[in-house]
């Protein structure tokens, strides 16, 4: 069944709620784990469930994840797989960019005449999980579905920033709601397993992933034009007609890479003793760019919860729940917690700026950092002081931002030694 799949992954709007992670980037391409970037995990759970035929339909800000497919993404001869771009474009059918997530799809699916496919899996490309789509293809074909859609168990608190499905005994979704209050939600429990009631895990949420029959999706998109969004439009529109829609509940870990408290939590969890995603794994490995660096060199740091990617230099004195990005450089006596470095795109001649007293990349020596997440290629000098806190209010200048305590320093920035970021706060 695989073989006759065309995944679509949607490289997403603005991205505001990531800001200021995307103001040079698209939610795709912003990086993860240190040397991987957002896009390569639905890549990569496509891979290693033998679906090898991806469109990545971009619009916003994509040069930098453009390049990246690119670079990473190569087919041999002999295999008919591909990640291809689909960008956003005016044509004399629709002169509108992507208005939303159906939009986008309805748009491109044109472009798709020329390959034979009976289904169209649709995937977001800001998500943290992992998946063997081929179960969620095997529920579709078990239940005869028209439509799948993966659902996660959620708690109540939780539940009102989802989409909430209500399935029957069969897990075939009667109701759907978005974003129902709080109120509402005694409604909308579905029958979940008794250890998931337990948790208090009663409502199903949708995860954003869905499975098609590639005529339906067709029909559904032609005929409801002004429907933008799966959730909002299609779905509700495709449940009052009757189509036969399966819920796929997955019990795995995911988190929807939303705003910046969620990327930093999530991102932090992956140098925990045992994440709850797995980056070591034999069977699903996460594919990203091969990059030909050196082994990492660490001089006397003492190391906590650290997950360093490959060709850094570092000094510190203490790393504790941190994850350093490629080719990072950091100096002696510095401590860094709770942070995330992104590291850098290149290696610069040190001795040389030093003598024209310019800050090289990286982090210089006793700078103290916490609660923080430093973007690619930024300069930070000798006894610097960043510290986020949720004493800290929401705030933005050309350096650095602050959302929900946390402080992000903007990629390329310059920060001159001594500075004092959040400090006495």
């Amino acid at each position: 069944m695989q073989n006759r799949v065309i995944c679509l992954i949607l490289g997403g709007g603005v991205g505001t709620r990531l800001y200021p992670l995307t103001a040079e980037r698209s939610k795709p391409a912003v990086p993860i784990a240190g040397k991987y970037r957002l896009i390569d995990i639905p890549i990569s759970n496509c891979l290693n469930s033998g679906i090898n035929r991806m469109f990545v339909l971009t619009q916003f800000n994509s040069a930098s994840l453009n390049r990246h497919i690119k670079h990473t993404y190569h087919f041999d001869a002999f295999s008919k797989g591909f990640v291809d771009i689909q960008a956003a474009e005016q044509t004399f059918r629709s002169r509108e960019w992507f208005q939303g997530t159906a939009d986008a799809v309805r748009q491109t699916l044109p472009r798709l005449d020329n390959w034979e496919f009976d289904y169209v899996m649709v995937l977001s490309g800001d998500q943290l999980y992992q998946m063997d789509f081929r179960q969620f293809l095997k529920t579709h074909a078990d239940r005869e579905a028209e439509i799948t859609i993966a659902t996660i168990p959620v708690v109540a608190d939780h539940a009102t920033a989802f989409g909430i499905m209500k399935v029957d005994g069969e897990s075939m979704i009667r109701n759907f709601i978005e974003k129902p209050a709080l109120d509402l939600l005694p409604e909308w429990m579905s029958e979940v397993s008794e250890e998931y009631k337990a948790q208090g895990r009663h409502y199903l949420a949708s995860m954003g992933i869905y499975l098609f029959n590639k005529d339906v999706l067709r029909n559904l998109l032609e005929e409801f034009p002004d429907e933008h969004d799966f959730g909002k439009g299609i779905i509700p529109r495709s449940i009052k007609h009757g189509h036969r829609i399966a819920s796929h509940m997955f019990d795995g870990y995911w988190t929807d890479i939303g705003t910046i408290r969620s990327f930093f939590e999530a991102t932090l969890a992956l140098s925990d003793p045992i994440p709850r995603f797995n980056l070591f794994d034999n069977e699903r490995p996460v594919y990203t760019r091969a990059r030909m660096l050196s082994p990492t060199k660490i001089f006397g740091t003492a190391c906590h919860n650290a997950l360093i990617a490959e060709g850094c230099i570092i000094h510190a004195s203490e790393l504790s729940r941190v994850v350093i990005g490629v080719r990072s450089r950091i100096g002696k006596n510095s401590v860094l917690r709770n942070v995330y470095a992104m590291g850098q795109d290149y290696y610069e001649d040190i001795k040389e700026l030093l003598k024209q007293d310019k800050i090289p990349m990286g982090i210089g020596a006793d700078c103290h950092i916490e609660n923080a997440i430093i973007d690619r290629n930024v300069c930070i000098g000798n006894d610097v002081q960043i510290f986020g806190s949720d004493k800290l209010e929401d705030q933005e200048n050309d350096i650095y931002c602050v959302q929900d305590g946390i402080i992000v320093v903007r990629k390329g920035v310059k920060i001159p030694s001594g500075t004092r970021i959040g400090v006495g706060n």
